[in-house]
């Protein structure tokens, strides 16, 4: 399994959450889905950092990322 293919989050705790939120099941393939989802948010988060100089990733580049990928999508 390739560092791309690999899932980044929580399988049980995904599924404990959708589960306790709203009574529903988690499909087998959320976890991946979820997991592309999270490289993408984190490759603007990415850029974002480099763009201001630097070599630390903040909680705000997620955000200026967020936004943009929401306003796109829009």
């Amino acid at each position: 399994m390739s560092s791309s293919d690999e899932v980044l989050v929580v399988v049980s705790k995904l599924k404990n959450y959708i589960k306790n939120s709203s009574g529903m099941n988690t499909s087998g393939n959320v976890p991946a889905k979820l997991s592309e989802l999270i490289r993408g948010l984190c490759e603007g988060a990415i850029e974002n950092a480099k763009k201001d100089g630097r070599k630390t990733v903040m909680d705000r580049d997620f955000a200026t990322s967020c936004s943009q990928s929401h306003s796109e999508a829009a």
